[in-house]
């Protein structure tokens, strides 16, 4: 039998009641929660909170796994660009968040992340004192340095009194450029402390706001982008902006010959079938070799050195929120000029520059070869890209045939969400986003971000958008599908996953032949590397078998299962009803899921 303390129980108006309403009150609306000891009080907030404040408080998503929960609220934040809160249980469930905090991180999502703590008092003396043998244990000397490294800020409620001013110097934090994760912790005592209602003016706890290029600046780098021969822009995530997108657009349109890598960092930059888009790269691509004038703007890798550098007269020129990329401790491109600036602003001031000088103005106008040589070599890069999407004469297919399939048959404005590793440029070459918006990687190297996220992704958009996940096989069992399809039962959140399943990690193979091309390694087997997956997993079964049997789940082999169930599988889901299919690249893969129910 388990002794209780006796307190006085009345409706008092605590430290977590204070916690929530700040939380409303500044704009998060969805709590994921994965609760424990630590949240006795909590809990009682969102029970009373339910009871008295319906529609003025958040919804309460249960995940049972911490990184499903960061994940989900990752995706939300990404797409609707609002920071959102997720509830973990004192260090081993801060542990639990794992690779989703470097995710958020480096994805640049808002999100507060909030843990109890082990109670400080042993005897009774507060409300809250350790009342279990769980309480010494997970009592640690700094549970705040568990994830710091990769937070915008963290800190402690040691008090109830200002823990609504807490909460929202957090969210300043996650708000603001380069926006990304904060910690907040709490202990029993100090969740539960009853202390006298009070509010906040949410419009003293906004963002930073944007900063802007200095005028000189904008006519040294206008100058040099319409004099340049061959000018490029590297971009990563400037597409988060979606106004930032339309003004890359003009920006190509002005100087025309001005072309544009996407580094694919998280999200769709520039529309794909534009003459101006060089398409997504990682780190690698003969434009980078060519440029004489490169301009980077909100990007962190524009290129890997050691396999791709622009030539030594080239002028370089770095625009970002985080231009020293304070979190990468070994980071040094070249540029002549750096500002830390917001890439939207900065854009629109190039524009409005070029538009209102003369001299420039008439300069570029006189590109119109260039213009024309663009849509060749654009028109040229579409035709390789089409003929990569054939079917094999055995009646198979890669993942050029399937991504193309995939994009034929889901509506126009679907949200894909993508983590298809070694696969992703390939995906993106035949998913060719052309909306802002409609492209949404991982940004980070944390694998397993895709299940949660785009759960996270569907709801926020609700019944009117499309979602698609694609992800590698691999990355499939890192995102815990047995928390993601309940979760998305649960809350009927129906996503149609695609499984590129080439039966284990091909990424470490990669990594391997770029250093030792040569070497034993390069001549043996996957399973000799120990990434191989075969026999191969059962991936659709055991997504269905997490929704509880409520879920479309299908293998497809060759050309002629994946035309037949790719489309049950899309009304499936917009039907309302979750669908996996797992894709076997370039053959059958024998295995015990071999078996997969259909549907």
């Amino acid at each position: 039998m388990i002794r209780a303390i006796s307190y006085l129980t009345f409706p008092a108006y605590t430290a977590s009641d204070a916690f929530f309403e700040a939380l409303w009150e500044l704009g998060v609306t969805h709590c994921f929660v994965n609760l424990g000891s630590d949240h006795p009080s909590i809990i009682e907030a969102i029970t009373k909170g339910q009871i008295e404040k319906k529609g003025q408080f958040p919804r309460i998503i249960t995940c049972p796994n911490e990184m499903v929960a960061l994940s989900m609220a990752d995706g939300y934040a990404r797409v609707t660009g609002k920071p959102q809160c997720v509830i973990v249980h004192v260090d081993v469930g801060t542990q639990g968040l794992g690779a989703a905090v470097h995710n958020a991180s480096c994805g640049r999502a808002p999100v507060l992340i909030f843990a109890g703590l082990s109670p400080y008092t042993c005897d009774g003396e507060l409300r809250g004192s350790r009342t279990e043998y769980i309480h010494w244990i997970q009592d640690v000397p700094d549970q705040k340095q568990i994830v710091a490294q990769y937070c915008r800020y963290t800190g402690e409620i040691k008090r109830g009194v200002n823990v609504k001013q807490m909460v929202g110097r957090a969210l300043q934090f996650a708000t603001t450029a380069p926006m990304g994760p904060v910690y907040l912790v709490g202990s029993r005592e100090a969740m539960e402390e009853e202390i006298p209602e009070y509010s906040l003016k949410p419009e003293h706890w906004g963002p930073v706001g944007p900063g802007a290029l200095p005028e000189g600046a904008v006519e040294t780098i206008a100058k040099a982008l319409a004099e340049a021969k061959e000018p490029l822009l590297i971009t990563g995530y400037c597409g988060r902006n979606y106004a930032a997108v339309g003004e890359l657009v003009k920006l190509t349109e002005a100087i025309q010959g001005l072309r544009v890598l996407d580094t694919g960092g998280s999200d769709m930059c520039f529309p794909s079938d534009h003459r101006a888009s060089v398409g997504l790269k990682y780190g690698v691509d003969d434009s980078v070799k060519t440029a004489d004038v490169i301009l980077v703007v909100d990007c962190d890798v524009p290129y890997i050195p050691a396999l791709c550098k622009p030539k030594e007269s080239s002028r370089i020129f770095h625009l970002d929120a985080d231009p020293l990329k304070q979190q990468i401790p070994v980071f040094y491109y070249p540029a002549e000029a750096r500002y830390k600036t917001d890439a939207y602003t900065a854009i629109q001031q190039l524009n409005e520059y070029i538009s209102s000088n003369e001299t420039l103005s008439k300069k570029t106008k006189s590109y119109s070869d260039r213009w024309e040589k663009l849509k060749e070599i654009h028109s040229k890069r579409l035709s390789s890209i089409q003929e990569l999407a054939q079917p094999s004469e055995d009646g198979n297919y890669n993942v050029s045939y399937l991504t193309a399939a995939i994009r034929k048959a889901v509506p126009e404005d679907t949200i894909f969400a993508i983590e298809a590793v070694t696969s992703t440029v390939f995906v993106a070459d035949q998913v060719q986003p052309r909306m802002p918006g409609t492209w949404i990687n991982c940004g980070g190297g944390g694998l397993g971000w895709s299940g949660g996220g785009a759960l996270g992704i569907k709801l926020a958009v609700g019944g009117k958008r499309f979602v698609c996940h694609i992800v590698g096989d691999g990355t499939f069992l890192f995102s815990v599908p047995g928390s993601v399809y309940w979760i998305s039962q649960r809350y009927k959140l129906p996503v149609l996953t695609i499984v590129l399943n080439n039966q284990g990690w091909h990424a470490p193979k990669r990594s391997l032949l770029l250093v030792h091309p040569n070497g034993l390694g390069s001549k043996a087997t996957n399973e000799d590397l120990n990434i191989s997956f075969a026999p191969s997993p059962d991936y659709a079964g055991i997504a269905k078998a997490a929704a509880g049997g409520n879920l479309w789940a299908g293998q497809a082999s060759t050309v002629q299962e994946l035309d037949e169930l790719l489309p049950k599988a899309i009304e499936a889901v917009k039907g309302g009803v979750g669908a996996v299919l797992d894709a076997h690249l370039d053959g059958a893969h024998p295995g015990p899921g071999m078996h997969a129910l259909v549907g």
